[in-house]
């Protein structure tokens, strides 16, 4: 097998592609050919030795991925090879193959193809946990997504949609805003170019919106924050512009609001049967073609540094997939 290698967290160019002897599952393990595996915010953060979890060197990245059952550990009874599975984790999917905890595998949904099932476990569970657990979303309130076009975003915008909200999506340039309206948000402002409280209040008619998603942090969550309606609740779920904001606290004491942590891989361990539930739901709406992964890229498995550098400037579109060779829908 090949697999990108991070031998110290100095960052994307320390990443090594290097040959290594394909592992076999141990108990309660699944080896997976991996097909196609996505690109998220904290793959950037692991290897920068950034993020909250710090991976035993050295250690392959890539949280999220998708592929196909190729043998299972000893006491593995839900799985069968040949299956169709997705999978999140901290580290091994940016590789041919990958070893995970069987436990972390999940059916990919009938027909999904390896690319879609690679970008839609970790983005669309994260934000349904957000809207619909963690802000307990209602039909006709009004949701605010910042970072609309990202991989989450796109995800959030067509998770409120789905379950009866008003959006408006927030984004930083007019390309972006033509995505999100077609993917159904109501409203769409440019933040680069327009004041995001004076565009919110026209919006709302000062009432503000009633949800708002956050995962991009910095500079945006004060004035976002200071819009909120009353009883609004306001969900962090990142910070993809670097910086940790600082709130004063008598905002959510004068709006009677709420700031709601979202950590979903917390949430699927603690909760497994809440998570089981969040997918069935997941899956119908998608069976249904009411929320479909939005991706910006397709690119080889060798392409991950061309990968990480577009994320990093802000420009896509949705997720970043890379694919192995034998990918094939």
């Amino acid at each position: 097998m090949h697999a990108w290698q991070c031998d110290e967290p100095s960052g994307v160019t320390g990443l090594r592609w290097v040959e290594m002897a394909t592992p076999a599952p141990g108990p309660g393990e699944a080896r997976v050919a991996i097909r196609a595996a996505s690109l998220n915010f904290p793959d950037l953060l692991v290897v920068q030795g950034k993020y909250q979890i710090k991976p035993t060197l050295p250690f392959v990245p890539g949280a999220e991925f998708a592929g196909v059952v190729e043998a299972l550990g000893a006491g593995v009874t839900h799985l069968a090879v040949g299956q169709a599975v997705m999978s999140v984790a901290v580290t091994g999917g940016f590789a041919t193959h990958a070893c995970a905890q069987a436990g972390r595998l999940v059916p990919a949904p009938a027909g999904m193809p390896f690319e879609e099932a690679a970008a839609f476990l970790m983005t669309y569970g994260t934000s349904h946990h957000a809207l619909v657990d963690r802000a307990a979303l209602r039909p006709g309130e009004t949701v605010l997504v910042l970072g609309a076009a990202g991989g989450v975003g796109t995800a959030a915008v067509q998770i409120a949609k789905a379950a009866g909200a008003r959006v408006i999506a927030a984004v930083s340039s007019d390309e972006k805003l033509a995505l999100c309206r077609s993917l159904g948000a109501d409203e769409a402002i440019n933040y680069s170019t327009a004041n995001l409280r004076d565009a919110l209040k026209v919006l709302t008619g000062g009432r503000g919106p009633d949800v708002i998603y956050d995962p991009v942090g910095g500079d945006l969550t004060e004035p976002a924050f200071r819009s909120i309606a009353w009883r609004g609740r306001y969900l962090v779920v990142g910070f993809a512009q670097g910086d940790i904001p600082s709130l004063p606290l008598n905002l959510p004491l004068l709006k009677g609001a709420s700031i709601v942590g979202v950590f979903w891989g917390e949430f699927v361990r603690r909760e497994p049967q809440a998570f089981a539930r969040s997918l069935a739901e997941l899956g119908g709406w998608y069976g249904a073609g009411r929320i479909k992964p939005v991706l910006d890229r397709i690119l080889p498995m060798s392409e991950l540094a061309d990968a990480f550098a577009r994320m990093a400037t802000r420009r896509a579109l949705g997720k970043l997939v890379l694919v192995n060779a034998s990918a094939a829908g």
